[in-house]
């Protein structure tokens, strides 16, 4: 009984202070990915891949478009028929997955 009482009063505190070591080092990787966040170099060069990806996927909706346009739904058809309209003013939001009516 004096062994079992000793064990479980080992995990309990062992628990606490495992917790205790785990939360301290979780503040510690969030504020340094944080800090890592805010490097304007990094923030600079995702948004250059962000950019490069919007051209990217723009360049392959007209591919796919001039290529299958006739081989989808025409609701879809018009979707991406008013998208590339927009995107070739210079606007590159979408309303895919609102309603028209």
């Amino acid at each position: 009984m004096r062994y079992r009482l000793t064990f479980i009063a080992g995990l309990a505190l062992g628990y606490v202070l495992g917790t205790r070591a785990g939360r301290e080092r979780y503040e510690q990787l969030k504020k340094s990915a944080r800090q890592f966040a805010q490097n304007p170099a990094v923030r600079n060069t995702a948004e250059t891949a962000a950019q490069q990806g919007r051209v990217y996927a723009g360049k392959a909706m007209h591919t796919v478009t001039d290529k299958v346009g006739d081989h989808v739904p025409s609701s879809v058809a018009e979707r991406v028929r008013s998208l590339r309209d927009r995107t070739a003013g210079g606007s590159a939001g979408d309303d895919w997955g609102t309603s028209n009516t």
